[in-house]
């Protein structure tokens, strides 16, 4: 399978995915079709409450349509483990970062690897690579608590690079930043991109960072409507 007018590979493809949450009040998605390119930047973008962090959940595994389908280099993840996709495959970035406390950075980064079962000398040393690479060497030891907002952005991208995805989904990854640290990170975001061939997706509020994808996708009440 094809992007329409490219020789690009398509990685993921959401097909008339619509979401109902249980109580039937709210029908987050109402057919949404998109396509992301292999290599691709898309930024998700919309007013709050338009089905953006549903869309970017359901496209990543975490939670399933109500209807719709979702396939990953042609095929369903209906027809595959959800949980090994994930593991081998993706790499999720959240605003609020969800770094254990008790762990220090370069523990918080291992976290991915136990789906592996590496053994502990491995797990260090692809940390410590990852923390270097997100310019954290030196706060390797620290735990969260003694780390600035921006620091335990990083952190948290780095977790989500722990097992070499393909994919790295992120929901509103500046949100919680000033201007200059979120300029910081949205360069770090296109260095890693650029390094490792990742396709993004990204839910953003935030127009730099729209500007800086390759696509926006632009929903309003469950639907695109740019």
């Amino acid at each position: 399978m094809t992007d329409p007018g490219t020789s690009t590979p398509t990685l993921l493809r959401g097909e008339s995915l619509v979401k109902t949450y249980p109580d039937g009040d709210v029908r987050a998605l109402r057919g949404v079709t998109l396509e992301i390119s292999e290599g691709e930047f898309v930024a998700i973008t919309g007013p709050s409450g338009c089905g953006k962090s549903t869309l970017l959940h359901l496209m990543g595994g975490l939670d399933r349509p109500t209807s719709g389908e979702i396939a990953f280099r042609g095929e369903s993840l209906n027809r595959l483990d959800v949980d090994r996709f994930r593991a081998q495959h993706l790499g999720f970035v959240f605003q609020s970062f969800y770094l254990i406390p008790t762990l220090t950075a370069s523990q918080n980064v291992q976290v991915p690897m136990f789906e592996a079962s590496w053994p502990r000398t491995e797990r260090n040393h692809r940390a410590m690579r990852i923390l270097e690479e997100v310019g954290l060497a030196h706060r390797a030891n620290h735990l969260p608590k003694r780390l600035s907002v921006g620091e335990r952005q990083r952190v948290a991208i780095a977790r989500a690079l722990a097992n070499e995805p393909i994919l790295l989904l992120a929901d509103e990854p500046t949100g919680n930043l000033d201007s200059t640290t979120q300029r910081e990170v949205l360069d770090l975001l296109a260095r890693i991109r650029t390094e490792r061939r990742l396709t993004m997706m990204i839910v953003t509020h935030s127009g730099e960072v729209a500007a800086a994808a390759d696509r926006e996708i632009r929903l309003k009440d469950g639907l695109i409507v740019q």
